[in-house]
């Protein structure tokens, strides 16, 4: 990458946080208390609500996602084999479902 060049996926930083939150304040702060809610103890501990962020990011293919649920996964007690395993759940959910849709390429070739 040319030194001149922005990076595809700029960097997150506290500065854009709060430009998103002045130009839309409700919003921002409804989102906020949501993903507070998401993520809090309940049912499911946070590690386990963690893990599951870390392989969905991968299926979403959301870098800021993998960013931040790996260093949260971690906080909350995630080894680095459980958090790799979770990605590799999420590979083979990703994979299973190309799989999985061939059927409707097949019913459409087999057709007439």
């Amino acid at each position: 990458m040319d030194k001149d060049e922005k990076p595809f996926f700029l960097p997150a930083t506290r500065e854009i946080t709060k430009m998103k939150e002045t130009l839309a304040p409700e919003v921002m702060n409804a989102w906020q208390n949501f993903s507070r809610t998401v993520f809090k103890e309940g049912t499911l501990d946070e590690k386990t609500k963690q893990l599951i962020a870390v392989a969905i990011a991968h299926v979403t293919q959301c870098p800021y996602c993998i960013k931040g649920h790996t260093k949260q996964a971690m906080k909350k007690g995630a080894s680095k084999k459980e958090i790799m395993e979770a990605i590799w759940v999420a590979a083979e959910m990703r994979a299973g479902a190309a799989t999985a849709h061939a059927n409707i390429a097949i019913n459409e070739m087999e057709e007439k």
